[in-house]
């Protein structure tokens, strides 16, 4: 199996981020924003919207004379025994405030070893995850989170798939052919978001964004997703263009 290599805006946006940590991390007594954009190359910008970032996910921070060292995150990730929960700990905060600003349960999910898993993800009262009436592994067909995964693998790994978890129809929308539905994978942008529209579960609609194609984050397709209700669906389209703009944090967590 092999995954489409199409760089996304996040892609771009976790080059830079990285290249600004590598810079920090050097400096280990400081540097300010005017020697970090001639060392990174980087615009003065983009380097303040990156730096705004990297300060919410508190991989860098600014000392008292306006420098910028290494933050608590950053620190965190540097034991060993404490990186996988110290990425964790910070991948589970942005999918908390993801969650809030679009009012909306949302999902971090991966396809590992020929399975799609929602791995992380952050609901409330409010805003519940959706109801799993068929084990996601099984319903990729039918998900906004299996399209999206399926989407990164080449035609090989989505007919292997497809082989392995044949399409059921779940709704009356769901879509059951394999040729129908390798058509509108292959014609779905790479960096777009997919929709679920009452394909999995009625009364649901759901949208998902790409995390790894053409990442650093390794050779495991990832999505970010989101789940609403049925009256909810007229704030899908804005919800999913926010979760595009919020997958850059994501898939920074995912790649140091």
């Amino acid at each position: 199996m092999a995954l489409r290599h199409e760089p996304t805006a996040s892609y771009h946006s976790v080059q830079d981020a990285l290249r600004v940590l590598e810079t920090v991390g050097r400096r280990g007594t400081g540097i300010n924003e005017t020697e970090l954009a001639r060392e990174t190359g980087i615009a003065t910008e983009r380097l303040t919207t990156l730096l705004r970032m990297l300060r919410r996910e508190a991989y860098v921070e600014q000392i008292t004379d306006g420098a910028y060292v290494t933050g608590a995150a950053f620190a965190r990730l540097g034991s060993a025994d404490g990186h996988r929960q110290a990425q964790r700990d910070t991948l589970q905060r942005t999918l908390d405030r993801l969650r809030d600003r679009v009012g909306a349960a949302v999902y971090l999910s991966r396809y590992v070893d020929g399975e799609v898993r929602v791995t992380q993800y952050a609901d409330s009262p409010a805003t519940p995850k959706v109801n799993e009436w068929v084990d996601f592994r099984y319903s990729a067909h039918a998900t906004a989170v299996g399209k999206s995964l399926l989407t990164q693998l080449d035609h090989e790994g989505r007919r292997d798939h497809l082989a392995r978890h044949r399409p059921a129809r779940l709704t009356s929308r769901t879509i059951t052919s394999d040729r129908l539905l390798l058509s509108k994978l292959a014609a779905q942008p790479p960096t777009a978001p997919v929709l679920d529209l009452q394909e999995y579960a009625v009364g649901t609609v759901c949208a998902a964004v790409p995390l790894t194609a053409g990442s650093t984050a390794g050779s495991t397709a990832g999505c970010l997703a989101l789940s609403l209700p049925l009256e909810h669906a007229h704030r899908l389209r804005r919800a999913a263009d926010t979760l595009n703009r919020s997958a850059a944090p994501m898939l920074l967590s995912l790649a140091i």
